[in-house]
C-alpha cells in the first residue's frame, strides 16, 4: 500500500474526516515551529484544528520564500488541516468569545510562557472549571515550578542546554548547531504524542488533564539515551557519550567516485561486512571479534573500513553489500531528493494547488493507518480565513462577529 492508497490525498475540506482523530476539536494558540507541527500531526490524523492567531498573525507566515506576504514556505509546510481564526486576545469580547470555544473542545495547547498565558486567564484551573473534559497543553523551555520556568526558550537554545552542541564538538572538533531545528521539531511529535495519551487516558475516565512537554528535559531525555554511557552506573567517574557515535571516524565513506553510508551494529552484521570488504581475516582479530573490544577500538576499525571502501565505486559497493545483505545507502542531496525513484513510487512528494499561494509541493503523511487513514483536507489557510465561519459556530450574533472582526482587522 502506498501513501495515495492511505488517505494522504486530496485537499477538499468538504471530505469527512477518516483518521484515528476524527471527530477530536482542537483550539491550537501555537505560533513558530514546535506547537503548529504538532497541531498539524493531529489534524493529519483527522482532528479539527482551530488556529487562533493575533491580527499579526504566526510569526513563521513571514519566514524564508512565498509568493505573497503572510504565506511563506515554513508555514505551509506546517499549518495544512487547519482553520485560522483572528482573534485580538487584549479585547475582553475576544477572551469571552475564546472561552466559548474551550467550552466546545477537546484540547487547548499554547505556546506562550507560563505567565503570559495565566495573564490572559488561559491557565488549566481556569479552562477546567469551564470545561471539565478539556486537555490543556504547552511545550515550555523548562520544566513548570522549577526556576526556569517563564525564561525563553528557542531551538538554538535548548541544542546548545541538552547537549547536542557538545556532542557536535566531541564528534567534529567545531562548535555548532545540528542544521535542523531539531529540539522543535521533535518536541513538537512528543507534544503530538503526550495529546494522543491524554485523550485515551480521558476516555477511560472522562476527565481532562493539563499536560506539559518541556524542551530542555526531553531533549535531555532523548540525547541521553545512548549518551549517557558510563553514567548510567551512578558513579563519579562515569562518562558521558557513546564513544562509537562521536568517534571522527564515523562519516559517510569515500568511494571512488563519491560517497556511501554503512552500518554494522552486532557481531553477525560486523562478520557480513568483513566477508563483503575481502577481510574475512578480521572476524578473528582480537581487537574487532565482539561488541566489546570493537568499542574500544572503534577509530582504528573505522579508519580500517574506510581504506577498503576507498577502493571501489559507489555502485559496486552497494551491489557487493546488498548481496551480504550489509545496511547500506548513498548520500542523498536534498536538491535531489525529488528525482529518487523510490520517493516517486511511494508518492512522498504531494504536488496540489492552494487556491491563493497556486503550485505548491510538501510532503505526504507517512504514517498508515490501514482501517483509519490520515487525510490531507485543508490548505494551509490564510491569516483569519476562517473567523467568521468558526465564530458562527459558536451561534454568536452577528453583531458580535463583526465586532470582533473589526477589533482584529
Amino acid at each position: 500500500m502506498n501513501l495515495k492508497d492511505a488517505g494522504s490525498f486530496p485537499f477538499d475540506d468538504s471530505a469527512k474526516a477518516s483518521g484515528p482523530l476524527a471527530g477530536v476539536r482542537i483550539l491550537d494558540l501555537t505560533s513558530n515551529v514546535l506547537g503548529p507541527l504538532a497541531t498539524q500531526t493531529l489534524g493529519d490524523m483527522g482532528a479539527d484544528v482551530i488556529k487562533i492567531e493575533s491580527p499579526d498573525g504566526d510569526a513563521m507566515r513571514n519566514n524564508g520564500p512565498g509568493r505573497h506576504p503572510g504565506m511563506s514556505a515554513f508555514f505551509l509546510n506546517m499549518n495544512r488541516n487547519k482553520r485560522s481564526v483572528v482573534l485580538n486576545l487584549k479585547n475582553p469580547a475576544a477572551r469571552e468569545a475564546l472561552m466559548r470555544m474551550v467550552a466546545k473542545v477537546d484540547i487547548v495547547v499554547h505556546s506562550m510562557r507560563p505567565q503570559a498565558a495565566a495573564r490572559l486567564g488561559l491557565d488549566y484551573a481556569t479552562l477546567c472549571a469551564c470545561n471539565p473534559r478539556v486537555i490543556f497543553a504547552c511545550a515550555p523551555g523548562y520544566r513548570a515550578g522549577g526556576r526556569y520556568a517563564n525564561r525563553p526558550a528557542f531551538d538554538d537554545v535548548i541544542q546548545g542546554e541538552s547537549g547536542l552542541v557538545d556532542l557536535v564538538h566531541r564528534a567534529t572538533g567545531d562548535v555548532g548547531f545540528l542544521p535542523t531545528v531539531l529540539a522543535d521539531k521533535l518536541c513538537g511529535v512528543m507534544l503530538a504524542s503526550a495529546l494522543g495519551m491524554a485523550l485515551y487516558a480521558r476516555e477511560r475516565s472522562g476527565r481532562g488533564q493539563e499536560v506539559q512537554v518541556p524542551m530542555l528535559e526531553s531533549m535531555l531525555s532523548f540525547n541521553l539515551v545512548e549518551h549517557l554511557w558510563t553514567g548510567a552506573f551512578g558513579t563519579e567517574e562515569g562518562q558521558f557519550g557513546y564513544v562509537r557515535a562521536l568517534s571522527r571516524h564515523r562519516k559517510p565513506y569515500a568511494t571512488t567516485d563519491g560517497h556511501i553510508c554503512v552500518m554494522a551494529v552486532d557481531d553477525p552484521q560486523w562478520k557480513l561486512l568483513f566477508q563483503a570488504l575481502d577481510r574475512g581475516d578480521l572476524i578473528e582479530d582480537e581487537r574487532y571479534c565482539s561488541m566489546v573490544v570493537r568499542s574500544k577500538n572503534i577509530d582504528s576499525l573505522y579508519s580500517l573500513v574506510a581504506q577498503e571502501i576507498g577502493k571501489r565505486s559507489t555502485a559496486e559497493w552497494r551491489t557487493r553489500f546488498d548481496s551480504h545483505d550489509v545496511p547500506n545507502g548513498n548520500v542523498q542531496r536534498l536538491d535531489d531528493l525529488p528525482k529518487n525513484p523510490y520517493l516517486a513510487e511511494s508518492g512522498f512528494f504531494v504536488h496540489y494547488e492552494h487556491p491563493s499561494e497556486g503550485a505548491v509541493t510538501t510532503t505526504a503523511i507517512p504514517t498508515q493507518f490501514s482501517s483509519t487513514p490520515a487525510s490531507m483536507r485543508r490548505f494551509p489557510p490564510k491569516l483569519g480565513e476562517h473567523t467568521r465561519e468558526v465564530l458562527k459556530e459558536l451561534m454568536l450574533e452577528d453583531t458580535v462577529i463583526d465586532a470582533l472582526a473589526g477589533a482584529a482587522s
